[in-house]
């Protein structure tokens, strides 16, 4: 499951890690993702002496799993938040990601990365997505965003209505977070990998305590996929999704605009260039985190209607991502509660990163170098409206189910057989609740017991990783966390002695 822009770039190497030395950092960024590379260069052009932590590889999370596309047209997102919210509140997030939007494509023209100029097509394919288009059409033009009907989206299966938004754009996400980390470089700011975020003082200087030891610095930003800090209870007001994308050489032609399509299951389709000729990709079929009883039944649909449509796609690279949806549609950014100040985050972009992680960073380096565009103003001072406070609750219930299911498999006793391989149970083995697994021949028994807030983990039978439905933590299937809001790998148990 290595994503096609993984696959074709070669991995940056890590700088040495700092000492804990006061005063020597003034800016500590959690992610190396966009938004936290676009905040980290913001803050080093001003001077700022910045260190990125990742917990893993570079950009190896939703960044570097991204289908990569830079539009304004997002889907029916515009729809989502005047429905959610309010038409003050949409014309700021409009204009939140125009700004990410324009940042990105001068930021790009500069740097000399590649760029392909599009059409963004959102398209229907039922008579409730047709209405759904519809709204998205009003709202959109009520904006002053020029969207247009498109009567013949030329796609190889019918359609029941199409707008379009031209001049949007794609790319490689990877060209772009190399850029960001030479210029970062070049600036003086660092690099660090495998540096994990376990916990945070909000002391002055803020104390950053990592799994290779503490860190201080004047700020501290986390710009994970999700707060891997508990202050706020963001993981109680995100909903953890995993979704999944393809890349495929057809011999006919593929479509030249980026389409996302509105109804359920969603289809996402974009060209990019190839060694040998374009490219097809293709995403979708999204669920909630550890909530599918077969993920890889998920990617195999998704193969399946691609190759009906074009029968004779080859299948290059497959791959997934995981991003976090908030119940009113606009993402959390600025000061994270109980941090003084000094601790700041950013999350929940629902899909749309390559925009909202580029408005997010330039909030959250204006929030710290102060000048605050107008724009992030306004949705600072966003009030939370009935329909929003209705889906956090519908959100919130379903964890509690999940955790209630969860505990009942908990109590089954574990087989006696072993799963088969590339499988994965949880049970009882006497007294204590087991993850078991089997993969490349090797059993691993590990607790099932989620390290965030103690929901029993589900088998993700595509990625062989132990995924948990509250709040979307995964894990290796020998334990070791992957994403999420949990900060510790699970507690291993010898295999047949648990």
């Amino acid at each position: 499951m290595t994503s096609l822009w993984l696959a074709q770039h070669e991995q940056l190497v890590g700088d040495p890690l700092p000492r804990r030395a006061a005063g020597a950092i003034d800016d500590v960024i959690v992610g190396s993702g966009l938004t936290g590379l676009v905040t980290a260069v913001l803050l080093a052009r001003s001077g700022h002496r910045v260190a990125v932590l990742e917990a893993r590889s570079f950009s190896s999370l939703t960044t570097g799993n991204t289908t990569a596309k830079l539009s304004l047209l997002q889907g029916a997102r515009l729809h989502t938040v005047r429905h959610r919210t309010s038409r003050r509140i949409a014309a700021a997030y409009l204009d939140a990601n125009r700004a990410g939007q324009q940042w990105l494509l001068e930021y790009l023209d500069a740097a000399g990365v590649p760029v392909q100029y599009r059409d963004a097509v959102s398209y229907a394919t039922t008579e409730a997505g047709a209405h759904t288009i519809e709204s998205e059409l009003r709202v959109a033009r009520d904006l002053g965003l020029p969207v247009r009907r498109l009567e013949n989206p030329e796609l190889p299966f019918a359609t029941t209505a199409a707008i379009a938004l031209a001049d949007q754009a794609q790319f490689d996400p990877l060209d772009v977070t190399l850029a960001l980390a030479s210029e970062l470089r070049a600036l003086g700011g660092t690099i660090h990998e495998n540096v994990r975020l376990t916990g945070a003082r909000a002391s002055r200087p803020v104390i950053a305590h990592t799994n290779r030891g503490d860190l201080t610095a004047d700020r501290l930003v986390v710009a994970t996929g999700t707060p891997v800090l508990d202050r706020g209870f963001y993981f109680a007001k995100l909903e953890a999704r995993r979704s999944y994308a393809a890349s495929y050489r057809v011999t006919g032609p593929v479509p030249d605009s980026m389409f996302l399509s509105v109804d359920a299951p969603t289809r996402s389709l974009r060209n990019t260039p190839g060694d040998d000729g374009e490219l097809l990709l293709v995403g979708g079929n999204g669920h909630g985190v550890g909530r599918h009883p077969s993920p890889a039944s998920r990617l195999a649909d998704l193969d399946s209607w691609t190759r009906r449509y074009w029968p004779d796609a080859e299948r290059t690279h497959e791959w997934s991502a995981q991003d976090y949806e908030t119940p009113h549609g606009v993402p959390f950014v600025g000061h994270l509660p109980r941090g003084r100040g000094r601790i700041l985050l950013a999350t929940g972009y629902d899909k749309w990163g390559m925009t909202n992680a580029v408005q997010c960073g330039i909030t959250l380096a204006a929030t710290i170098l102060g000048d605050l565009p107008e724009w992030a103003r306004t949705l600072h001072t966003r009030l939370t409206g009935p329909v929003a406070i209705a889906r956090g609750i519908g959100m919130g219930a379903a964890v509690a189910r999940h955790y209630v299911t969860g505990y009942r498999r908990a109590a089954r006793s574990l087989p006696s057989a072993p799963p088969r391989e590339g499988g994965g149970e949880v049970g009882r083995v006497g007294l204590r609740p087991v993850a078991r697994s089997c993969v490349d021949g090797k059993l691993e028994d590990v607790s099932p017991i989620c390290t965030h807030l103690g929901a029993v983990l589900s088998w993700n039978d595509q990625e062989a990783t132990w995924d948990c439905p509250a709040h979307g933590s995964r894990f290796t299937n020998d334990g070791r966390r992957i994403e999420g809001p949990a900060c510790r790998d699970l507690a291993r148990r010898a295999p047949g002695n648990s």
